[in-house]
C-alpha cells in the first residue's frame, strides 16, 4: 500500500497489443486509469495470498462445473427413461401389421422418417426448442 506522502515511481512495460487493448477497455469500462488497474494487478500478483485466491477461484469454477454436470446427468437420465417408457407403451399398445401391408408401411415409414429428420434439423438450427414451446404454452 502506498502511503500518501510517498511519491510513486514510474515503470515502463511492454505489452502485447491484444493485452494492451484489454487493459484499455477495462479501464474505460470502470472509469479508471490503466495505470491504476495495472498497479492493482501487479499488487495482486505479488501478494502472498495470490495463489490461495487463484486456487479458491478455480475451486469455485470447478464446483459450478460439477453442479452443471450433475444436472446434465440427471436430465439425460430423465430423457432416457422417458424415451424407454414411451417405446414400451407404444410397443404394448400398437397392434402388429399384417404381412401384406408391411412393405408399404416400411416405405411410408421411411418417407416420414426423412421428413422427421428434416424437421429436426430445422428445429435444431433455427429453434424454437420443445422446452421453449412448453414453457410458452404454460404462460
Amino acid at each position: 500500500m502506498v502511503i500518501a506522502s510517498e511519491k510513486k515511481h514510474r515503470l515502463s512495460v511492454y505489452l502485447e497489443p491484444e493485452l494492451k487493448c484489454r487493459l484499455t477497455d477495462l479501464a474505460d469500462r470502470r472509469g479508471q486509469s490503466a495505470s491504476l488497474i495495472a498497479e492493482a494487478a501487479i499488487a495482486s500478483f505479488l501478494s502472498p495470498d495470490a495463489d490461495e485466491r487463484k486456487e479458491a477461484a478455480i475451486v469455485k469454477r470447478l464446483d459450478r462445473i460439477d453442479r452443471n454436470l450433475l444436472r446434465l446427468e440427471r436430465d439425460l437420465e430423465i430423457a432416457v427413461e422417458t424415451l424407454a417408457l414411451f417405446v414400451r407403451f407404444w410397443l404394448n399398445t400398437t397392434a402388429p401389421m399384417p404381412e401384406t401391408t408391411q412393405a408399404t408401411a416400411r416405405a411410408k415409414g421411411g418417407e416420414r422418417y426423412d421428413k422427421f429428420l428434416e424437421a429436426l434439423g430445422r428445429r435444431l438450427s433455427n429453434g424454437p426448442r420443445l422446452s421453449q414451446e412448453v414453457s410458452e404454452d404454460r404462460c
